[in-house]
């Protein structure tokens, strides 16, 4: 079987089924691997900061502001595992404190802090009058928060503290930190939240980076001078400006367009984002491309849809490679007019 970029696209054109299935093939997904980029916390860390909590606590029966903050400004993974007992993201307990407490703390902040304390999760925080105001009020939201039952909402709604450990205050916290926890009830909180979800969000970036750096170190090895763009950069003549132009952006005769995705419906923007440059390429005289554009992708989301594969490969004329086919990159496009090694 043949790839698409193997053969003349009048043949993808009669019979794309074919190309489908064989784009299909070599699509491999990395779901189940994550790279644990910088602040990544292991267990033993997060573990520590949790004995510390519970020390200072005296086993949860007294969760005070007070004790907790002098602590956490020496243990600053205590603030890390009180968000994950709230259950909230950085931005969501800095809103629902400025609420409480009328301290304004904004998204800026609790980010940094958040990814401060990831980053050097052992040494104390700086005690600075701002920064200290503003962590003694979210840890102060969260004493509230955690000493008081879940109040009753709507049938049709739940709480986000309804959870096995905060759902009737410090009495529930008390329990699951003295016993094992049920593990139906925890089998059913990893459904509601997806495993890991907050560390692949925060490392989605790393993702698509293992990508983009296939493609480089193949433009390199070849000699190909190309112009890799930042995250929404602005170039003139692309309202999107494609991952990468070659050999510049004074002068665009090829761009790639890279994506691993896990998502079917984020493949389905991507190949929108292809068709779009396509267009972009054909406007003014649709027989002569102004630039060739290709499409370089991984994951199992685009292995979803066959009629958006399909649009891909019509897109980019048959110039789709994943990472199983990225070492044919330069002999099967016009990027082989640019090799200089």
């Amino acid at each position: 079987m043949k790839y698409p970029f193997e053969v003349p696209f009048t043949f993808i054109e009669a019979n794309p089924d074919v190309y489908i299935s064989a784009v299909f093939s070599c699509l491999e997904s990395e779901f189940l691997v994550l790279p644990k980029g910088n602040g990544f916390i292991d267990y033993t860390v997060f573990e520590t900061g949790y004995e510390v909590l519970k020390r200072v606590t005296n086993g949860f029966q007294n969760i005070a502001p007070v004790p907790i903050t002098r602590a956490a400004f020496q243990n600053p993974m205590i603030i890390i595992v009180l968000r994950a007992m709230l259950g909230f993201t950085p931005p969501e307990w800095a809103y629902v404190t400025t609420q409480r407490t009328g301290i304004e703390i904004n998204q800026g902040f609790v980010r940094t802090l958040d990814r401060n304390i990831r980053m050097a999760p052992l040494t104390p925080l700086g005690s600075g009058l701002i920064k200290k105001e503003r962590v003694e009020a979210l840890i102060e939201t969260a004493c509230q928060l955690l000493n008081s039952p879940v109040p009753e909402v709507e049938s049709d709604k739940i709480h986000r503290l309804d959870k096995a450990d905060t759902s009737a205050g410090p009495s529930a916290i008390r329990t699951m930190s003295s016993m094992g926890v049920p593990y139906a009830m925890l089998l059913y909180e990893r459904f509601l939240g997806r495993p890991f979800a907050g560390h692949r969000d925060s490392v989605s970036e790393l993702i698509g980076d293992s990508l983009e750096s296939a493609i480089e170190e193949v433009l390199t090895k070849a000699g190909v001078s190309y112009r890799k763009t930042k995250r929404a950069e602005r170039i003139a003549g692309f309202d999107q400006a494609p991952d990468f132009i070659i050999p510049s952006e004074f002068n665009p005769q090829v761009v790639i367009e890279a994506k691993i995705t896990e998502d079917d419906g984020t493949a389905r923007d991507k190949v929108t984002r292809v068709q779009h440059l396509a267009s972009i390429s054909l406007a003014g005289n649709p027989r002569t491309p102004k630039f060739e554009v290709i499409a370089c992708i991984g994951g199992r989301g685009f292995g979803v849809r066959r009629e958006d594969m399909k649009k891909l490969l019509i897109a980019t004329r048959g110039k789709v490679f994943t990472l199983k086919t990225l070492d044919a990159l330069v002999e099967f496009t016009r990027l082989s007019e640019f090799k200089t090694k």
